[in-house]
């Protein structure tokens, strides 16, 4: 029987806290009973990022983080910083002079410097982690590091410098290295090869975060199994960052929407795939429990997703456990079911 005042965080308090990625208005419009219900972890789905928090050398937009942390505060939540740095969302003005010309490795450095410690200064002692590189490896097969504009001017030694910044400037964080398509035993390869090369290397990394941005097709349980396996075996923290399991077979590359898109109904087989590919997500994180301490689902339901844009444009997707109206689907019975 369907217990209403019994939520995710509660399901799920022996094993790893759950989280959401919200908006200012999240937090304050009628998503806001759900997340409390539910959650007990926040990560700011973009008001943090470099663009929107300092769009100009010098001008900060606080508002929208700072009200996310009153709400975290107010209500006992934990707070995920996403994230420090990242080749998109990126104001152009860190990378240009005064006339328009790539600035040097050592002025754009300075920058990163001063951004993520009057960032993470501002915050520190209330976000428990930072996502501080985001999406630094390539998707090519025979490339290593994106090709950014981070990478072109600073090389490599941007990443190492990032996680030495905001390890200074809150010395309490943990430290995320966060990223997308880890499923691919290519890119978690590449994934991997980084990780081992900070630690190598003394940088102050503590964890890995494995966005999960999944689909109906993908990630095979063994597939999943074997992921979750490699990386416990780095030794540092994981976290699922960014958890969406969308209706539709998985594609990776943006696209304008076609006569084949047509179907865009929650229909009772998309359903019923999705909460199958939900349950052994939950099932291989419970046993990955000593790694993972944290599962952050991107966006609070079906009302809005990120993925109703990506990656068709304008094609209406269902990716979460709660539909268009808030209420609980059966996806996510299959993840919280084990317990009662």
């Amino acid at each position: 029987m369907e217990d209403a005042a019994y939520g995710l965080k509660d399901y799920y308090k022996n094993y790893f806290n759950m989280g959401v990625a919200v908006s200012a208005n999240s937090v304050k419009n009628k998503n806001a009973s759900l997340i409390l219900n539910e959650f007990n972890s926040l990560t700011a789905e973009n008001s943090m990022k470099m663009g929107p928090i300092h769009p100009a050398e010098n001008l900060y937009n606080w508002k929208d983080a700072d009200s996310i942390i009153v709400f975290a505060k107010n209500n006992n939540f934990k707070v995920r910083g996403h994230n420090l740095c990242w080749h998109q969302q990126t104001p152009k003005w860190l990378f240009i002079d005064s006339v328009g010309k790539q600035v040097s490795k050592e002025v754009l450095l300075a920058r990163l410097k001063r951004h993520i410690f009057d960032v993470v200064g501002r915050y520190k002692g209330q976000i428990y982690a930072w996502d501080v590189v985001n999406e630094a490896i390539s998707d090519a097969p025979n490339e290593y590091l994106r090709n950014s504009e981070w990478y072109q001017i600073c090389g490599e030694e941007y990443i190492s410098k990032a996680f030495e910044y905001a390890h200074e400037a809150d010395p309490d964080a943990l430290l995320f290295y966060n990223d997308y398509n880890e499923i691919s035993a290519t890119k978690r390869a590449k994934i991997i090869q980084l990780i081992k090369s900070l630690k190598k290397n003394g940088v102050p990394i503590n964890g890995v975060g494995l966005q999960g941005h999944w689909a109906v097709n993908e990630p095979s349980y063994a597939q999943l199994d074997s992921t979750l396996s490699d990386f416990s075996k780095l030794g540092l923290i994981l976290q699922i960052t960014e958890l969406d399991i969308s209706v539709y077979p998985k594609e990776h590359n943006a696209r304008e929407k076609q006569t084949i898109d047509t179907a865009t109904t929650f229909s009772k087989e998309k359903e019923a795939k999705q909460s199958a590919v939900y349950q052994y997500c939950f099932e291989l994180f419970r046993k990955y429990q000593k790694s993972i301490n944290s599962v952050t689902f991107w966006n609070v339901s079906d009302e809005h997703s990120w993925l109703d844009n990506f990656p068709v444009r304008n094609r209406k997707d269902y990716p979460l456990l709660f539909d268009t109206n808030n209420k609980r689907k059966s996806a996510y019975w299959e993840v919280a079911k084990w317990v009662k």
